[in-house]
């Protein structure tokens, strides 16, 4: 089983700044104050709902954003612009996402499956929890994202594995709502996300890999190792938040 870290949680030693992907070279995760950066190497193939930058993408970086829970988002993909210039970024190459979880909670798995190497970076919480299928409330504005998925792929994937990778992902999140018991306060069913989720994934295309992936599905080696490593990580930044009583 990959280990599962929380590069950024508090610790008696030095806490670290950055993390340094250990399947994809170059790869790097940072906290820098208000935002995460996960850095790719290269530009990726990209494949986000990203508020900003989302859709089909080359990929130079994503970046989590954090903002309180009573930001006024009218109007997040201007905000996010301007962060974006604030930080230096160009506008171009990037997927933007917004949590209200603090960024200490954000967890890290990864796992090489000797035909790719997989980096996951999630940051959740369940506050607003949902179950997909059945009736409710709906929101008229965007609200920032609980449970944010960073997916990094050092590997070949067609454009149909990317959209089946995404799919996996997602999957691995609703099986670890169910686990931990989450429910939708609306309806007491159990959740399969929250009402504002976001995944980003990035794609090398690297030929450091021969095979080329065109299937992502939990049959495969790649989407098995993508729903471990979402699973894992969407539950242990769970965990990290409900450990220090914060509420999203």
């Amino acid at each position: 089983m990959s280990e599962i870290i929380l590069p950024f949680e508090p610790k008696e030693k030095e806490t670290l700044s950055s993390y340094h992907s250990k399947v994809w070279s170059g790869l790097t995760l940072t906290l820098k104050g208000d935002h995460l950066e996960l850095e790719f190497p290269e530009e990726a193939d990209g494949l986000s709902s990203a508020v900003y930058g989302g859709g089909m993408i080359s990929l130079k970086r994503a970046v989590n954003l954090f903002v309180n829970r009573d930001y006024e988002c009218s109007d997040p993909v201007r905000d996010m612009e301007n962060k974006l210039g604030e930080w230096g970024y160009p506008l171009s190459g990037c997927a933007g996402l917004m949590t209200a979880v603090p960024l200490e909670h954000a967890a890290v798995a990864e796992e090489d499956t000797g035909s790719a190497g997989i980096f996951c970076c999630v940051t959740a919480a369940a506050g607003n929890a949902a179950r997909a299928g059945v009736k409710r409330n709906v929101l008229a504005v965007y609200r920032p994202g609980t449970i944010n998925i960073m997916l990094g792929i050092d590997g070949r994937l067609t454009p149909s594995a990317m959209v089946n990778a995404v799919m996996t992902a997602v999957e691995a999140k609703a099986a670890a709502l169910a686990d931990l018991g989450i429910t939708d306060p609306e309806n007491g069913l159990v959740a399969t996300g929250t009402t504002t989720d976001a995944i980003v994934l990035g794609v090398s295309q690297n030929n450091r890999y021969r095979a080329e992936h065109v299937y992502a599905g939990t049959a495969t080696d790649l989407g098995g190792a993508i729903g471990r490593l979402v699973y894992s990580a969407v539950t242990a930044s769970l965990q990290s938040v409900k450990s220090r009583n914060y509420n999203s």
